[in-house]
């Protein structure tokens, strides 16, 4: 579990709490509905950003322009979003069509464009209109806020159902520094660094490469511990930038007070995940598997996502069925070391299977138990000190109807 006494959580918080940070959101025709499709988040000064993306080997076109920038100097100072089309497999136009929006964007919010990052996301393989894009970016310099958090947010959003926002804040040399995240994801959730997109920002004094180092660090413990259905994106990405706007000494692995930003850092990662399996499409429940006792973490790590990425072990949770078979079942067939008779299983509080071995239980209490919002899904192998958790979400027919009709 985190240590929330190194940080405390900002009510209302979002990517505009951190000093120098600014947000906002409008609709420029993309999306059928009224809702924002274009957004940005603006910082005062460059900011120290990193990022990580998906490992799909169809990536999206703006992914490459982001890298490009944050490759020229690691500086950020705008990130452009829009959703409703995901500028994928869309060829050399797709290419040509990011970087006129980094060069836009550069223009509009007067700063350098080598320092705009782009992402995309929605329907993979049409071209965007860049008419109505070109048009939504001259018009986003109003519409970038300190109070835009939330306008961005909504910006962001496909098929998500909420909006997906935290700030914590954390003492750093006796300054108070915040960090802030926000991101969107609801379906084609299973990123390996889900249509997943997530930002974060912080106003802490932090050089890239040791920004890129603990990104790199909290996404194996919480954006890559997240699964859905399985699919990873073309366009998944989790950009961060800081502004050093809060003073201070210089963050690093050796400061005082690095494992606290660190803390605060997870803390925001997880919580951003978290919100996004909740939400999966079509979800009624949130899965949260914990394994133990693996041969490593690594093997931990595989035999979670083996678990929450189970079609049938999904079904069950839907269905309020304590089968633990379908969870053993994945456990056996992650392909990780297991010994086969040592194997311990516990659905909440009520165990199910200890030493390989069925335990009589309550059924009823089972039912009631998977009938609530969180299932917690607790494995331990009995055989090293490897630990992990992820997150996925129940399989609903909901699922299959909002998919099968994504297009139209």
């Amino acid at each position: 579990m985190l240590d929330q006494v190194s940080f405390t959580v900002v009510p209302e918080g979002t990517v505009t709490t951190p000093k120098g940070f600014r947000a906002g959101g409008l609709h420029c025709g993309l999306k059928k509905t009224e809702r924002y499709d274009l957004g940005a988040i603006v910082c005062d000064v460059p900011a120290a950003a990193a990022g990580v993306y998906t490992l799909n080997a169809f990536q999206a076109a703006p992914l490459r322009v982001t890298q490009e920038s944050i490759a020229q100097g690691g500086k950020l100072q705008a990130m452009i979003v829009n959703s409703g089309n995901a500028n994928a497999c869309t060829g050399q136009q797709g290419e040509d069509d990011a970087y006129a929006m980094r060069a836009a964007s550069a223009k509009a919010l007067g700063v350098a464009e080598h320092h705009v990052g782009v992402t995309s996301t929605g329907v993979i393989g049409e071209l965007l209109p860049m008419g109505k894009v070109l048009s939504g970016i001259e018009q986003l310099p109003v519409r970038v806020k300190a109070d835009g958090g939330n306008d961005f947010c909504q910006a962001i959003l496909t098929t998500d159902l909420t909006q997906k926002m935290t700030c914590v804040r954390v003492v750093v040399g006796g300054k108070e520094v915040h960090i802030a995240g926000a991101a969107k994801g609801s379906g084609m959730i299973h990123p390996n660094m889900a249509t997943m997109l997530g930002f974060m920002t912080t106003d802490a004094p932090i050089e890239s490469e040791y920004l890129q180092q603990l990104l790199s660090r909290i996404t194996d413990s919480t954006f890559n511990m997240i699964t859905v259905d399985g699919d990873t994106s073309t366009n998944d990405m989790v950009v961060v930038m800081a502004s050093g706007l809060a003073g201070g000494e210089a963050l690093n692995p050796e400061h005082p007070d690095w494992e606290a930003f660190a803390a605060g850092f997870q803390y925001v990662g997880e919580y951003l995940a978290k919100a996004i399996a909740r939400d999966g499409e079509g979800a009624t429940k949130l899965i949260e598997t914990t394994v133990v006792g693996a041969e490593s973490d690594d093997a931990a790590r595989k035999i979670v996502k083996s678990i929450i990425g189970s079609s049938l072990v999904k079904s069950a949770v839907y269905g309020a069925d304590a089968n633990w078979g379908r969870i053993i079942a994945a456990v056996g067939y992650s392909g990780q070391p297991v010994n086969v008779n040592t194997v311990d299983i516990r659905l909440g509080d009520i165990a199910v299977l200890e030493q390989s071995r069925p335990v009589k239980f309550d059924e009823e209490a089972a039912l009631a138990y998977l009938k609530t919002d969180t299932i917690q899904i607790h494995v331990n192998l009995h055989m090293g000190a490897g630990k992990a958790t992820g997150w996925g979400c129940d399989l609903t027919y909901d699922y299959v109807r909002i998919n099968a009709a994504y297009r139209t």
